[in-house]
């Protein structure tokens, strides 16, 4: 059997790392101001370990999930708790704005 996995990646959309591309590659990304979180941001609005993003296998989807983090995890201007991630939704953590690309 092979890996039909589609891999999402988190694009940067502001700031000095703006274009900046970090792929999901793992079942759990953990991203956080903790250098030794997976994805790590210079942001004093983040979390030492803020939000996770977890692929799920049994549905092929991505879900993000914030971690009780202080200020809060968005996805589309909302704050969430847990949200599957679709093709091109925005996801704010701290003042960082990503965007969820699937398959590229």
């Amino acid at each position: 059997m092979g890996d039909t996995r589609v891999t999402g990646c988190l694009e940067i959309l502001n700031g000095d790392f703006e274009g900046m591309r970090y792929e999901l590659s793992s079942d759990e990304t953990l991203i956080g101001r903790n250098p030794t979180t997976d994805i790590t941001l210079l942001d004093e609005g983040i979390s030492r370990e803020h939000t996770m993003v977890l692929y799920d296998e049994v549905d092929a989807e991505y879900v993000i999930e914030d971690l009780q983090s202080t200020n809060g995890t968005k996805v589309n201007g909302k704050r969430v708790r847990s949200a599957t991630l679709t093709q091109g939704d925005e996801i704010q953590i701290g003042s960082t704005r990503f965007r969820f690309i699937l398959g590229e």
